[in-house]
């Protein structure tokens, strides 16, 4: 699908998904629901699986293209955070992992760990993504307002 010169949304889609496979491997390895979980997120964007598997097995762990919008970079750390907790197990190295990212994509370290687990604790009550994304984007333009 994706060809030698590749768009910027190809691109976008490519660095998300490393990054899910970073924070999959983030344990020592990938199990068959982590895989899952990154294969569904390609499909939706186009992707066939036999492409996420290839590109999960060359994948190193970083940061590639940062998304430019608080929005973006939410449905980044989401799929993140949803992905920690698809093996009903939150190992400690998965959640730091998952702060880092966050603040590689550019939120605030001093708010990091509260939007992670807020995030998580959503996820684990069964809230709606955009209720959660929604909730997520006020908690951070309000704590993107000047001190008084």
């Amino acid at each position: 699908m994706f060809g030698f010169f590749e768009n910027e949304q190809a691109k976008k889609i490519k660095g998300h998904l490393c990054n899910l496979a970073a924070l999959a491997k983030a344990d020592g390895h990938i199990d068959d629901r982590e895989m899952n979980f990154i294969i569904t997120v390609g499909k939706k964007n186009g992707m066939g699986a036999s492409e996420v598997r290839k590109l999960v097995a060359g994948n190193t762990n970083g940061v590639s293209d940062l998304p430019a919008t608080d929005s973006d970079r939410f449905d980044q750390i989401y799929d993140l955070v949803d992905m920690m907790l698809s093996d009903g197990i939150v190992d400690e190295s998965e959640m730091d992992f998952c702060i880092m990212m966050a603040e590689k994509l550019g939120f605030r370290k001093a708010i990091v760990g509260v939007l992670v687990r807020k995030i998580s604790q959503g996820v684990k009550d069964g809230l709606p993504e955009d209720r959660i994304k929604e909730e997520s984007l006020s908690f951070l333009n309000y704590n993107d307002l000047p001190a008084r």
